[in-house]
């Protein structure tokens, strides 16, 4: 008897579970970010995935799924560049896990061993629709280490990690200096990255010896710096000014490096430059502070890149100040506000990023198969009054709360 009960509770907990994985959303906008936006549009969500999406009159909405309505719907948010659930709301040394200070050059160090999802920044974040996160190893060191991608739902770090390597964050600018005794000109540092790149050369080649008596004991930071020069993973260099810009430009030219500028304040100046190199691009946000070696950033730098031919992800980046993070819904509102359109506005947290993490395949859009990461608005995205009311992870509601 007690078996048939548990067998009962069993079969009725997978009937609710699968019955509350069926979703449909009505809006009077859809904006796929894919290609055709929907007024009046329907989006079904089966198993955490997107089902289908289409106008009210070509797609019906099956018996048994809970419907959800809004003004406008958007894909999840993505924020290309940020160290949230690395560094924490309450702003002291327990919480602040994004740089390690004890050496300059560090690849070795993971973002996933280090990140937390239940930080409260994160939480913020998922309130406000972005619903999936570029993060890890921050600003202020040669190498500081590595980056990762996430979830911004609820769970164990196994659960919401979509990528525990992402790319191999590196620093160019005043920050290094800054934060260590060494270097303290930026010829120093460029003679440090080149000097742990060219070991990294000699290692991976001696590694490659068929003779294994030969080969050099492993080591994890060749290893990670190996990876970066076969270009499996990507190097992020935060550069801002001109000149540190070109310096990451001649690095990667030098070792034929998958180079993405982060920040990049001054990257409207060296368009040219930036193209030869196949460079990509996660622009600083939008309201950053002109200072140091941003002080000659401008608003317009979103618009001017992507009329230039150059995609723009939009990042939240790193703020040493509370509340600790910027939300890149509003900076990519600014960026439209000075010049960005709409569309690409929408593009710059969206598609562009997830098509730059390499990612783009279950995230950026709302398309058929695609994750089911989507948020309701209760009017215009980028309108300062506009509330997220709904966010969907995977199909799971993750927050309910219009804010």
């Amino acid at each position: 008897m007690q078996i048939k009960i548990i067998l009962l509770a069993g079969i009725l907990w997978l009937s609710s579970s699968v019955a509350s994985a069926q979703v449909a959303i009505k809006a009077s906008v859809i904006y796929t970010v894919s290609g055709t936006s929907f007024r009046n549009g329907v989006i079904l969500i089966k198993n955490g995935k997107i089902e289908n999406v289409g106008t009210a009159s070509a797609v019906s909405i099956p018996n048994g799924y809970k419907v959800y309505q809004a003004n406008v719907v958007t894909p999840g948010l993505i924020d290309a560049r940020t160290v949230i659930g690395m560094s924490g709301v309450l702003n002291i040394s327990v919480d602040q896990d994004q740089i390690e200070k004890s050496n300059p050059i560090q690849p070795d160090l993971r973002a996933i061993d280090a990140y937390n999802p239940d930080e409260p920044l994160v939480k913020i974040a998922r309130e406000c629709g972005i619903t999936t996160i570029h993060t890890g190893h921050g600003i202020g060191a040669l190498v500081s280490g590595q980056t990762m991608i996430a979830k911004t739902k609820p769970g164990t770090v196994e659960r919401v990690t979509i990528q525990p390597l992402s790319m191999l964050a590196m620093t160019i600018g005043p920050s290094v200096s800054g934060n260590y005794s060494s270097p303290g000109t930026k010829a120093k540092q460029m003679a440090m990255i080149r000097t742990e790149l060219l070991k990294a050369q000699f290692y991976l080649k001696k590694m490659s010896d068929k003779d294994s008596s030969k080969r050099p004991t492993f080591d994890l930071n060749m290893d990670m710096l190996s990876k970066m020069l076969k270009r499996e993973i990507k190097a992020l260099i935060t550069a801002n000014s001109s000149v540190d810009i070109m310096n990451a430009i001649r690095l990667s030219k030098e070792f034929n490096l998958s180079l993405v500028l982060d920040g990049a304040a001054e990257a409207y100046r060296l368009i040219d430059e930036i193209k030869v190199a196949k460079a990509e691009i996660i622009l600083h946000a939008t309201m950053a502070r002109n200072e140091d070696d941003m002080v000659n950033m401008t608003r317009e730098s979103a618009q001017i890149l992507t009329a230039a031919g150059i995609p723009v992800s939009i990042e939240s980046g790193y703020e040493g100040y509370v509340p600790k993070t910027r939300i890149v819904l509003y900076e990519a509102a600014l960026a439209m506000a000075n010049g960005l359109s709409f569309e690409n506005a929408l593009k710059s947290i969206t598609i562009n990023p997830a098509k730059l993490l390499g990612i783009d395949n279950r995230v950026g859009s709302i398309e058929i198969g695609k994750d089911a990461d989507i948020v309701l608005y209760d009017g215009d995205p980028f309108e300062y009054t506009t509330k997220v009311c709904t966010v969907f992870i995977d199909g799971e509601v993750v927050s309910d709360k219009c804010k």
